[in-house]
């Protein structure tokens, strides 16, 4: 995702933000597990369904919770840089994105240990298994290109030029991916079948997309832009809605079980899309957060959402003059949705 300054300066932009046109809803669903240590930085974090344990991103290393209590039950470290998780399903490897690192570490999630490094392009940051090729889709932020790895033998099989920074990106599960492009203000089409560009569609003059999540069944794109959730037609790429969100979002779910679109944003809340068909949407109360907390996680099984954030002291400034963030206070919020 977006570097990890953004973390910082969500927080800064918050200070100024007028109070949202949008209800909210009081933070009494969320539980705080307290994870402390360096709070030097944070992004992805996911549910492995496998093991059934929250993986997530912080600093130089990935923390392993216990997805209901929060108990700390190990980490991975030397993961400099660290972005995004995944999991490939009928197997025992993880995958970690180092962005200082250039590389994608594989892990062993039974002993926790790094087995091996896959060099990719610069500065990796999200990362998934598509299901219709099975194969690992890496971002590469500073390359501009997505690097596709064979999760059998840990080979980079295929790089693909995307003409700008890939943010993040999802499949369809029948042969197509799509990228946020987040310095074009556009989504990339790729061809699954031999991983080649087909199309770059406009976000409708909104900008800055990062966060992305797909309903197959509608085939319905929601890519979160700044203050906006711009929806797509995933099979032609024509404009269905666009619905305003929080400030400072950089992530996005899709639950397809109750179809519900959840936003993360950075300024303090969640906000929650309704999907009642393909062409109507309604937005529902926001879900009140933590300022900083603009990045998420669904647990399919439980609905629950998970968002990592930290304390901050708004008065004191780092060197760039944004409010610092307090020394060991890193921690993910446990969001229950009541689904």
């Amino acid at each position: 995702m977006k570097t990890k300054s953004f973390i910082i300066a969500s927080v800064f932009l918050c200070l100024s933000l007028n109070v949202s046109a949008q209800k909210t809803v009081a933070a009494n669903t969320i539980t705080t597990f307290k994870i402390g240590g360096n709070s030097d930085g944070w992004d992805y974090l996911t549910v492995n369904p496998t093991n059934n344990l929250l993986y997530v991103s912080h600093g130089t290393k990935v923390n392993i919770l216990n997805k209901t209590t929060g108990e700390n039950l190990g980490e991975i470290a030397g993961t400099t840089g660290v972005h995004g998780i995944s999991f490939t399903p009928n197997s025992t490897n993880g995958f970690i994105t180092c962005g200082k690192l250039n590389s994608v570490k594989v892990f062993d999630v039974k002993t926790n240990q790094v087995t091996a490094e896959i060099p990719v392009g610069q500065n990796p940051d999200a990362i998934f298994y598509e299901t219709f090729s099975e194969k690992l889709i890496v971002c590469n932020g500073k390359t501009n290109n997505i690097s596709v790895i064979d999760p059998k033998n840990n080979a980079v099989v295929n790089t693909i030029d995307v003409g700008g920074k890939p943010e993040t990106a999802v499949s369809n599960g029948k042969g197509k991916i799509f990228v946020n492009i987040e310095d074009k203000n556009e989504i990339v089409v790729i061809d699954a079948k031999n991983f080649t560009v087909t199309n770059h569609w406009s976000l409708n003059k909104e900008e800055g997309p990062s966060g992305l999540a797909i309903d197959t069944k509608t085939n319905r794109l929601f890519s979160t832009c700044d203050k906006m959730l711009v929806i797509l037609d995933s099979e032609t790429g024509k404009l269905v809605k666009k619905i305003p969100i929080g400030d400072g979002c950089d992530g996005a779910v899709f639950d397809d079980k109750t179809n519900t679109v959840y936003t993360s944003n950075g300024e303090g809340n969640i906000s929650v899309i309704q999907e009642k068909n393909a062409n109507q949407f309604i937005a529902l109360k926001n879900i009140s957060t933590k300022k900083g907390a603009r990045t998420i996680a669904l647990d399919s099984s439980t609905h629950d959402l998970y968002l990592p954030t930290a304390d901050f002291d708004d008065k004191e400034k780092d060197s760039r003059g944004r409010p610092k963030i307090k020394e060991g206070t890193f921690q993910v919020l446990a969001v229950k949705t009541g689904k």
